[in-house]
């Protein structure tokens, strides 16, 4: 006699497959970590709009500067480590949106941005921080 076979169930992806949202993130991590790169270096006066941008700023300009500079940097090391399914970049990636909501509502309590603007940064580091927590994108990382 015959065992009867059992329906196959979907498989979720398997450690070393980056899921689409993974893919997606990095190359949004990359292009903003280059922004983030080139605004930094005009805020210290670096580069060929540092002088005009930066001028009226004096040592306020360059220490946001530096700090933009530096976010920027984290975002293109977390756009090589999605990339590439590094698993520490899930771990860095979880950090720099809990550091967004955190200067979200910074801006917001200092009122330097609107409420629009908080719901706004708020939602979208909320989707991304759901996103990460996924199973399988924890499993893609080798967080499972």
């Amino acid at each position: 006699m015959q065992e009867p076979t059992q329906p196959t169930q979907p498989t979720q992806p398997t450690t070393g497959a980056r899921p689409t949202g993974i893919t997606v993130l990095a190359i949004l991590a990359a292009i903003g970590g280059v922004f983030a790169i080139l605004g930094g270096l005009a805020l210290i006066g670096l580069g060929g709009l540092g002088a005009a941008s930066g001028a009226g700023l004096g040592a306020f300009g360059a220490i946001l500067g530096l700090l933009i500079l530096v976010l920027g940097v984290l975002e293109l090391v977390l756009a090589y480590g999605f990339w590439t399914l590094k698993p520490w970049a899930w771990t860095l990636g979880v950090g720099l949106q809990g550091a967004s909501i955190a200067l979200a509502l910074l801006q917001f309590v200092n009122n330097t941005a609107g409420i629009m603007g908080l719901i706004i940064s708020l939602a979208i580091s909320g989707v991304i921080l759901y996103y990460l927590f996924q199973p399988h994108v924890k499993a893609a990382f080798g967080r499972a």
